[in-house]
């Protein structure tokens, strides 16, 4: 998404829990793109609703405006049996997966607002990443199911919201099935 972005021309704010990760992105993206500025490049939990404040700080402050795209495709992963699963395996993916998404549109949606209502030509649009795990129930992921059909209703319901304030400003739902990034991979922090 960062490079398809780039190829638009679009200036980026990059968010990642993985700093290295972070780092060779920022870095790839510079070698593909070296006429492109330098992405703001930011190491934050997105679960962390101090960090997500001065993530949205750090985005005003570095472009100067709102962002015309705010994309929330933070996600881990775990399974087991629902009854099985820890209240630290609760908190820490229902952390990233869902608070992670309404920290994103918490602290950017007014900002949208604010720009759309000052400029009638600016346009805005929030993309959370659910997932097929959204739309049906997988065995053996309850807590992945829980997340992710949180965030098809609450963006459906913030696209409502949008469409009763704003046409400038909405929001879209992207279900994936299967794609290979490192979510099967993602471990708790220790």
């Amino acid at each position: 998404l960062a490079r398809k972005s780039a190829q638009q021309g679009m200036r980026l704010a990059l968010v990642d829990f993985n700093a290295d990760a972070l780092a060779d992105t920022t870095k790839a993206l510079g070698k593909e793109f070296p006429d492109l500025s330098p992405p703001l490049a930011v190491v934050a939990n997105v679960a962390d609703q101090k960090q997500m404040d001065t993530l949205g700080e750090s985005v005003r402050a570095h472009f100067g405006s709102a962002p015309h795209y705010v994309v929330n495709n933070a996600g881990v992963a775990h399974g087991g049996l629902v009854w099985e699963n820890t209240m630290e395996e609760w908190d820490w993916l229902l952390g990233v997966n869902l608070m992670g998404v309404i920290h994103g549109i918490r602290v950017f949606t007014p900002m949208m607002l604010a720009a759309a209502r000052s400029d009638a030509a600016f346009r805005g649009r929030i993309i959370n990443t659910s997932s097929m795990a959204g739309m049906v129930s997988i065995p053996l992921s309850g807590m992945y199911n829980v997340s992710k059909h949180a965030v098809v209703t609450l963006t459906e319901t913030l696209y409502q919201d949008l469409s009763l304030v704003t046409d400038q400003v909405s929001a879209s739902v992207l279900c994936p099935f299967f794609v290979p990034t490192g979510i099967a991979t993602s471990q708790r922090p220790v």
